[in-house]
């Protein structure tokens, strides 16, 4: 999304886990979908990163739901890759 955001904005990246806002401020068009698996992604990052949600983050963690859940990721690391 980097290059997307230099390339729309003529700016830095701003230092932000964001996806929603990031891809939003690069100018990339946004699925309903879309913008739902970015706020999930993002969620996850801040769940796995502070230590009063990482026990309740691991635990919703089971095989089937990584498993679904990565794959929806992949998705959107395919679309974003696609826009830049």
């Amino acid at each position: 999304m980097s290059k997307r955001w230099v390339k729309n904005t003529n700016q830095q990246v701003p230092r932000s886990h964001n996806l929603l806002r990031l891809a939003k401020e690069a100018l990339i068009e946004i699925s309903d979908e879309q913008k739902h698996a970015l706020i999930r992604i993002t969620a996850f990052n801040l769940e796995s990163r502070y230590p009063d949600y990482k026990k309740e983050f691991r635990g919703k963690c089971t095989l089937q739901f990584t498993a679904m859940e990565l794959k929806k990721i992949e998705e959107v690391f395919i679309w974003l890759k696609s826009n830049l």
